[in-house]
Order: structure tokens, then C-alpha cells, then sequence
């Protein structure tokens, strides 16, 4: 095993950091590989030539320039390329053999390797030192191989590429985050590549698809300028400025459309925002209907009015009529979830009073947990309880709602813990116990004190079938579910098991096991 390079310290923390453009820095830039010469790289000394020459004179070697600038061909003396572009190398070798080989010698010459450098990196960098590379090598590959800019100090918007007193280019890196753009700088033996202090920081969050730290220039800068690289989503309207001023923090609120006028300090937290009411919203009828499916109504639209627009049919069953809202979905699902935490939290503190006692419960709080992570994979289904409001056709609906029309179809559906579990034919005459029975009775591990009657428009009675009294007459299109037994001399927490299982069955019409 390799030990590891101290910078892979360095880049697991860019890789950590909620900077914009400290990722940029893990890497995969220090890395040595073939280096692509682009035809503006002027010809340095210690760079290598590749030269061939055929015909009536025959001649294959790679020479190195010299201090001089010059390279020396057999019989044709010294030929000067320093300055030289990269482009024009063959012309200029090829002139300096016509002048001695007037005909029969060809030649071919181009840049074999660009000379070996070694590059200071100084400034706000994690590891300031000299490293090696060629001339040709990137910015980014002397950046990388110090650690990369340290984001909490250091400035991605200026770094500067310097020989001796003279600032040769100033690269911004947002420009090659954003925009794919990188300079070429041919750098020599000797240069530094200096990282100066970071301008100002905000922090960007809400509605953009990058939610970090960014710096911006020191000159006044705008929103609009910091939109071109935080890229809100087409949603976001508003932004809202929290400002620190001394003790005091102020927030300011502005729309989108002002971005150009409404200018940034250091320090500002910014969050994008949706601020508007849709203009219309869609929802889709579903079911037993002759009418359309999905319906684009005014935002605002009522249930009462979305109804007069369907068309049903003989075998609609319009009092039963269902409303399923993803809204109402969350909800339930985070009422599940903060039952299943207390549970959770429960059994992970639990106390034992001997050995064998804490062994037992050791192995109950295994399966008990691994019955909450099944559990919270269950998906509500958002069901809204209308068919008992008497004002239900002035309910507002909502962005993404689904309506769906039952079906007379006469069967009742029964499930959970019986024998056969099945659809089975409504008729008047029938008991809750008879449908049961139909089902093929209980299970073993039935508990026949909960049974849940749900109702197709979203209510639901809980029966305990041992005691006397009157038993919920079965409408046709009701759901029996049979929920099983939870053992109270084995389990610690069966009340809370209990509870959750009932609480499964009804916004989820499904009995979930132990």
C-alpha cells in the first residue's frame, strides 16, 4: 500500500468545502501527462526538436536547444528558433536547409518535448512550494500539485502569473468553472504563480442550482453579476439580502427584474426565491368518468367546480368520489417518520435490569429495528377525507391533485392477517364477521381486536370483534384489513408497534407485518 501524498489531505478537504471552485482542486490536474503543443508556444531554450532529413542527405535525431537559442543541424550549422512560434518551427528549419541543400534533401522538424521547469506557487495556497512540470504545462497542474487555493483565503478571481517584478497574465478561474475558458501561459524555469488574498465572500442558497460560497470583486459588484454564476432556476422571482452591519443584521427583499441595481457586501447571505401564485394549476380526474383527464383550471379553482366539468356515467360512484393530495402525502409521511423515530430512539435506550434480560432485548432491538427501516419505506397515499363535509364543493384545490371516481363494481376487498386473502361480493345481508370468514377466518397471528373498516371516500372505523355491541354495517367497495397481533410478554414497545401498524393501515391501506 502506497503511503498517501500530503495533498490528499488538501483535496478531501476542497472536496468538502461549500466554496464555489474548491472542488476544482482534488487532483486530477497534478497528474503528469502528454502535453498538447498549440500553435502559439514559442520556442524555449532546453526545449527538445525532433528533425529529419531524407534524400541525397539522410539525418534522424531530437536536439535540445541551446542557451543561444539555436539548434545545429550537420552540414547546415546553427539555426535559430528561440522565439520561434510553434507553427511557423518547419518553415524555419526548412529555409536553413535550402539555403545548403538546394534540392534533393527533405526535411521535417516539430516541438518533441517543451523543456522541464521548475514553477513557484506561493501565496493563499494550502502547500506553497517549487514543483516541476514543462513549460507547457497548465496553471492548473502547478495549483494542484500545492494543494489547490485555499478557499478561505485565497482568490480564484486574480491569480496572477509573475517573472520576477512583471505580473505576465492574471488568470480568473470562474472563467474556466463557468465558461470552459483557460489561457495559455507559457510559463519558464523560475516563474510563480501567486495567489492573492480572496475579495469578498456571500453565501448563496434557495431556488439556484449552485448553493455556495462566492467570491465576487471588491468594485461594487451587482446580483446580476453574481446570477451569471450561482444560475437560478427559472422559478426563482425574488431575492432576499440579509446584510450584517456591525451587531444589526438587516434583510432586504428585492424582485429579479432589479438585479442590475442592487449592489452586494461582503458578508451578505442571499436566498432565491419563488414569489408568485401560479397562474394556473393542473389536476387529473381518474376512474370510473367519460370526461377528460387532466383538467387546467384557474389557480383558485374549487372542488365544486371541477366536478360540474365531469361527465360520469352510470357506474360512478359519485359519493365516494376521492381526493388524493401530494401535500397531504408529505404530511402523513413525516407523522410516520416522527412515530418511527420515537420508536427508534426507544429501543436504542432502553434499559435492562440482568444479563439475560439486556441479551433478550438486545435481540428484540435488532428485529424492532430492522422492522422501522421496512417501515419507512412505506408510502402514503395522501388521501383527503371529503365525503362527510358538507361544504367539500368549496374545498380549493391544489397544484397536482388527483380526483378519482370509484366504481360500482360490488366487491368488498379483505386483507392482512386471514387465510385467503380476496375480493369478495357484497351483499346486504353479510356481517363484518361473515366477510371475514369468507376470507377463510383468521390467521394465527391475527389480532381480531383491531380490524379496520376503510371506506372508499377516506374514513375509516376501528373494530374490536371480541367485544358485544353493534359492528359497522359493510358497504360495497370497503376495505377489511385484519392487522396482526403484536406479543405483549415478548415485546418492550408493542404499544408503540401497535400504534404505528394502525397507523400504516390507514394512510397507507396496507397491513404492514412485524
Amino acid at each position: 500500500m502506497q503511503p498517501q501524498v500530503p495533498q490528499q489531505f488538501d483535496y478531501q478537504s476542497n472536496l468538502q468545502s461549500d466554496v464555489f471552485g474548491a472542488q476544482l482542486f482534488t487532483g486530477a490536474f497534478a497528474n503528469a501527462g502528454a502535453t498538447q503543443f498549440n500553435p502559439d508556444y514559442t520556442i524555449s531554450s532546453g526545449d527538445s526538436i525532433q528533425v529529419r532529413l531524407w534524400g541525397a542527405f539522410n539525418y534522424d535525431a531530437v536536439l535540445t536547444v541551446d542557451p543561444q537559442g539555436n539548434i545545429f543541424l550537420p552540414h547546415v550549422g546553427p539555426v535559430r528558433v528561440l522565439g520561434e512560434r510553434n507553427e511557423n518551427l518547419q518553415q524555419v528549419v526548412n529555409n536553413a536547409v535550402r539555403r545548403v541543400f538546394r534540392a534533393n534533401v527533405q526535411s521535417y522538424a516539430s516541438l518533441a518535448e517543451a523543456q522541464p521547469v521548475r514553477v513557484f506557487v506561493s501565496g493563499f495556497v494550502h502547500r506553497p512550494g517549487a514543483y516541476s512540470g514543462t513549460s507547457m504545462d497548465s496553471l492548473l497542474h502547478y495549483l494542484d500539485q500545492a494543494g489547490g487555493v485555499d478557499p478561505e483565503r485565497g482568490t480564484y478571481l486574480a491569480v496572477q502569473v509573475k517573472r520576477g517584478e512583471q505580473v505576465r497574465a492574471t488568470v480568473n478561474l470562474y472563467d474556466f468553472l463557468l465558461n470552459g475558458t483557460m489561457p495559455t501561459v507559457q510559463l519558464a524555469n523560475g516563474d510563480v504563480i501567486f495567489v492573492p488574498p480572496r475579495q469578498n465572500v456571500v453565501r448563496v442558497s434557495g431556488l439556484v442550482e449552485n448553493a455556495k460560497r462566492f467570491e465576487v470583486s471588491s468594485a461594487r459588484p451587482s446580483v446580476a453579476q453574481l446570477i451569471a454564476v450561482a444560475k437560478p432556476f427559472a422559478e426563482a422571482t425574488h431575492v432576499r439580502i440579509q446584510r450584517n452591519s456591525g451587531t444589526v443584521r438587516n434583510t432586504e427583499y428585492y424582485p429579479l427584474s432589479q438585479a442590475s441595481q442592487i449592489f452586494l457586501q461582503n458578508g451578505d447571505e442571499l436566498e432565491f426565491t419563488a414569489d408568485k401564485k401560479p397562474g394556473t394549476i393542473t389536476v387529473r380526474v381518474e376512474g370510473e368518468h367519460f370526461s377528460a383527464q387532466e383538467y387546467v383550471l384557474p389557480y383558485g379553482s374549487t372542488l365544486g367546480q371541477l366536478i360540474g366539468q365531469i361527465q360520469f356515467n352510470d357506474r360512478s360512484e359519485i359519493e365516494s368520489i376521492q381526493l388524493f393530495r401530494r401535500s397531504v402525502q408529505q404530511r402523513q409521511k413525516q407523522i410516520l417518520e416522527t412515530s418511527l423515530r420515537s420508536l427508534e430512539t426507544a429501543v436504542l435506550t432502553a434499559r435492562s435490569g440482568s444479563q439475560d434480560e439486556a441479551r433478550l432485548r438486545q435481540e428484540e432491538a435488532q428485529l424492532t429495528l430492522q422492522w422501522i427501516e421496512r417501515a419507512r419505506r412505506v408510502q402514503p397515499l395522501g388521501q383527503v377525507v371529503i365525503a362527510p363535509v358538507q361544504e367539500r364543493t368549496n374545498l380549493l384545490l391544489e397544484n397536482g391533485d388527483i380526483l378519482r371516481v370509484p366504481t360500482r363494481d360490488g366487491l368488498v376487498l379483505v386483507g392482512g392477517e386471514v387465510l385467503f386473502p380476496n375480493a369478495v361480493a357484497h351483499e346486504s345481508g353479510l356481517r363484518l364477521q361473515d366477510y371475514i370468514d369468507r376470507a377463510g377466518g383468521y390467521t394465527q397471528r391475527a389480532d381480531d381486536a383491531r380490524v379496520v373498516v376503510a371506506r372508499r371516500d377516506g374514513t375509516f372505523e376501528q373494530v374490536n370483534m371480541g367485544r358485544w355491541g353493534m359492528k359497522p354495517a359493510i358497504k360495497a367497495g370497503d376495505q377489511i384489513l385484519v392487522l396482526p397481533r403484536v406479543d405483549q410478554k415478548n415485546r418492550q414497545f408493542w404499544k408503540d408497534i401497535t400504534q404505528i401498524m394502525y397507523q400504516i393501515a390507514v394512510s397507507a391501506k396496507v397491513v404492514f407485518d412485524l
